[in-house]
């Protein structure tokens, strides 16, 4: 295959992968989550598309959804499944299913079954056992009651045989793969299996199916309630077909009960069980199971995606792309040229020498030009590539990242004036944060970073989705990113009130934020770090709490930014004395020790940053004989000689009282502790500053 031609098949791949991600730019309602006429397309903000549905005669037989309220979230019909996720492109269904559970006080098992057309993934769920001394099994059966049944065994004798992670190698953790086909199955103990004495490192084992991609191991998992923390739940994945008839051609067979409707769609037998899976034909994208609901892309209003250097003409189902009249050339790689007149022969004499030096110097600066922009496109093809793109299209074209946008390097160029000093909001080891303006006048804040870490490169696009897909009023919002560059950009929503830590620490004068706000602002920053911590598919560990990261809006509202889906901190001896410089005063002391960084260094993090809002010191300060001091160090032997008044800041004393700002204390003392495990979770945290801030 030539160059010219590899490149083409690479647009034509990424602009397949694209397609809902188009019509959902072009109109707000996506043809994918449309409903059946008078049916409902949307549970909260959950979206419902057909052949899912809520109400009667709403779905395709077996696709029922009920709404249950108070928040809203959509239920199977049958068996109390929460429903996580839709996808009629992957034709999957993330629920969310019960764990098997067993501590030194209480064991329960899991029964979890779901009716046809749902399967339960053999690719992607893995049955899992967390736990030191522990055998569970796994037993199931499918559609034709042919029963199966397997075991895990996880050992350790000793904390110190178990690996950091993430790998599932037996030793704390084990993992197994299922079946096909599997619709009940039931996860279970063997309560004879000699545990020895591992309870004061494994006080509780844990048995689950799981989305392979959700669970990542690492020791804390051994000695946390990793039950409680995912309120005894993981997500699993459900693949559906339309079971019958069991085959496209039987399906084709009988156009009155074909599902493909509509036309421009493909039927595929299914790969997960018998049946068959409708999809939109290619050029076209929305919703295949609904009369019409198969839409032409406009290839020629994407032309990142659809390159056409000359003129484009959308047609049904693709595009031409053609040099204009008097010029010549291959228009989808690059620009068209002029044809060379034909002069006569005389005129050919007349021009000179000169002008034949004009037109091959001429020549060749367009060979020099061309040729640099065509490496130039390669070096972007190449780091798109390698950045993950294509796989982040995927997820865009499933639904799974609706709002999310993939920018070219030029858009963003344009954004922030090619990147101009004037525009720089932020600064740090990692690199600048720059105001930008897009093309549709939103406000946005682009992260352009210094490098990359190497361990982390594989990862970068799996972290973005689930950076992309947390959606909490107090987290600050990823909105897209840039792949073309060798470090991907990120583009975030625009705060406009600066940081928290410019607030309390102006240069200037004293802070004016009154106890309330301070207050409000720690349980909304609290709230926004358990919902990281524990209700995302999969838990994120900011890594970074500080004044500087949380962010306030014109009404002074808190939005928590700059995490990262990582529990990786540099191994590299200079970097690390850059990440702890950063960090100076905030950090973890067990994270020191251990280089990594778990949900309860967060919470270390966040005690520094209450004692930041009832002292108005910076977590390295500079007390009067002009000394640089540790605000934690210093607050912990004001707690120990019980002066706490001392470290207060006055004004906060007066405006609350010492009583209300001793619970505060006691709650940032508790966050302080040397070791993670007596720290609180950071959802004790946000519930017990709810209870000052209510009963006030």
């Amino acid at each position: 295959m030539t160059m010219v031609a590899k490149r083409v098949l690479l647009f034509q791949i990424a602009a397949t992968l694209l397609l809902a991600s188009a019509v959902a730019a072009a109109a707000s309602n996506t043809t994918a989550a449309i409903p059946m006429p008078g049916c409902p397309n949307k549970c909260g903000e959950f979206d419902i598309p057909y052949p899912f549905g809520i109400g009667t005669n709403c779905s395709m037989e077996g696709f029922d959804i009920t709404c249950a309220a108070d928040p809203p979230k959509p239920f199977f019909r049958t068996g109390n499944i929460e429903i996580l996720r839709i996808s009629l492109v992957d034709h999957e269904v993330t629920v969310r299913i019960y764990m098997a559970k067993w501590c030194k006080d209480q064991a329960f098992h899991a029964n979890t079954s779901v009716d046809y057309p749902f399967l339960f993934s053999a690719t992607r769920n893995k049955f899992t056992v967390v736990g030191c001394s522990t055998l569970a099994y796994i037993n199931g059966e499918n559609d034709d009651t042919d029963s199966y049944t397997s075991g895990c065994i996880s050992t350790c004798h000793e904390e110190s045989s178990v690996s950091e992670g993430p790998s599932c190698d037996g030793l704390g953790c084990c993992q197994t793969s299922i079946p096909t086909e599997l619709m009940v199955f039931n996860t279970y103990f063997d309560f004879n299996f000699d545990k020895g004495n591992v309870e004061s490192f494994s006080p509780c084992s844990y048995a689950f199916l799981a989305d392979q991609d959700w669970f990542q191991f690492d020791k804390s998992k051994l000695t946390e309630d990793f039950g409680k923390k995912n309120n005894d739940r993981t997500p699993a994945v459900l693949d559906w077909a339309i079971r019958r008839p069991a085959s496209c051609p039987e399906a084709e067979a009988h156009p009155e009960t074909y599902a493909c409707r509509g036309g421009n769609t493909t039927c595929l037998n299914s790969t997960s069980g018998v049946g068959y899976r409708c999809m939109c034909s290619e050029g076209y994208t929305g919703n295949p199971y609904l009369e019409g609901g198969c839409q032409d892309i406009d290839e020629c209003q994407l032309p990142l995606l659809y390159p056409c250097f000359g003129v484009c003409t959308n047609k049904p189902g693709g595009y031409d792309c053609t040099c204009p009249p008097g010029t010549l050339g291959n228009a989808t790689e690059y620009n068209c040229t002029d044809i060379p007149s034909k002069f006569p022969a005389p005129a050919r004499l007349a021009v000179g020498s000169s002008a034949t030096i004009v037109a091959l110097g001429a020549l060749i600066s367009c060979v020099i030009g061309r040729t640099q922009k065509s490496k130039h496109k390669r070096e972007r093809e190449s780091f798109f590539r390698k950045n993950g793109g294509f796989k982040l299209y995927e997820e865009i074209l499933s639904k799974r990242l609706d709002t999310f946008k993939v920018f070219s390097e030029e858009e963003l160029q344009r954004a922030a004036d090619n990147f101009d000093d004037k525009r720089v909001i932020g600064c740090g080891g990692y690199g600048m944060v720059y105001r930008g303006i897009l093309d549709d006048q939103r406000v946005v804040a682009i992260k352009k970073s210094k490098k990359v870490d190497e361990r982390r490169k594989d990862e970068f696009v799996d972290e973005i989705i689930v950076l992309s897909k947390i959606n909490h009023r107090h987290v600050v919002r990823l909105l897209g990113c840039c792949l073309e560059l060798d470090v991907p950009m990120l583009v975030y929503e625009y705060v406009s009130n600066g940081s928290l830590f410019e607030v309390l620490h102006p240069e200037h004068h004293a802070s004016h934020l009154p106890l309330q706000a301070r207050l409000t602002i720690a349980e909304q920053a609290a709230e926004a770090l358990a919902y990281l911590h524990s209700a995302t598919t999969r838990p994120i560990t900011h890594g970074a709490v500080k004044s500087h990261n949380i962010l306030l809006d014109d009404d002074l509202s808190a939005k928590v930014s700059d995490f990262e889906a990582s529990h990786l901190v540099p191994v590299d001896e200079e970097e690390f004395i850059a990440f702890v410089q950063g960090a100076l005063g905030y950090l973890d002391p067990e994270c020191m020790q251990t280089h990594r960084l778990t949900d309860r260094s967060d919470v270390y993090s966040f005690g520094v940053l209450l004692l930041e809002l009832i002292t108005g010191k910076k977590a390295i300060y500079t007390d009067t004989a002009g000394e640089k001091r540790s605000l934690a160090t210093s607050f912990l032997v004001k707690m120990k000689e019980q002066r706490l008044r001392d470290i207060l800041d006055g004004k906060m004393v007066v405006e609350g009282g010492e009583q209300l700002l001793g619970e505060v204390a006691a709650i940032a003392m508790e966050c302080l502790s040397m070791k993670g495990e007596e720290r609180p979770s950071m959802k004790e945290v946000a519930e017990r500053l709810h209870s000052l801030r209510r009963f006030r």
